[in-house]
């Protein structure tokens, strides 16, 4: 981790690595104080007496059929007031935030956002002594990378 204050625009493309998620466009929320994370089909379970949770996500935007399962320490659960001023309890987990060469760990809250435009939020705890947001910029930090399948075809993450 590195202890520089970085600019970051209003949306950005990040990678949650402790969740095998490489890259997942999220946006940079001033107006969210918890960062959340779209998921479905959570299953609570204990494991060698930790408290865990597994869940799948949407991880490309307007892409329903490619899913990830992941599996995350549960840290808490919270009542979370949506934007839609809605109290709704969550699972939080906690997981490495990646951006650009920066990484440090974040606590997220798991939500079903499938509708709505961003699959994960980056509210202000998680940004609080790391990161300046410029509201008219997008993707500072760098668009989402490409890569090649093992069909040789070049697809984006």
């Amino acid at each position: 981790m590195k202890n520089d204050i970085i600019t970051v625009g209003w949306r950005e493309y990040v990678g949650l690595p402790s969740l095998n998620i490489e890259s997942i466009k999220a946006k940079i929320d001033t107006g969210a104080r918890t960062s959340a994370l779209h998921a479905f089909e959570l299953h609570p379970f204990t494991q060698g007496g930790v408290s865990k949770i597994r869940f799948s996500i949407h991880p490309v935007q307007r892409d329903t059929e490619t899913i990830t399962t992941c599996v995350a320490d549960i840290i808490d659960q919270r009542q979370i007031r949506d934007s839609g001023g809605h109290l709704e309890n969550r699972w939080v987990i906690q997981s490495e935030v990646t951006i650009g060469s920066f990484h440090w760990p974040i606590e997220l809250t798991l939500t079903d956002r499938d509708n709505m435009r961003f699959r994960m939020l980056l509210g202000r705890t998680a940004m609080q002594d790391r990161i300046i947001v410029n509201p008219s910029g997008s993707y500072l930090i760098g668009k989402r990378r490409r890569r090649q399948s093992a069909s040789g075809s070049i697809k984006k993450d």
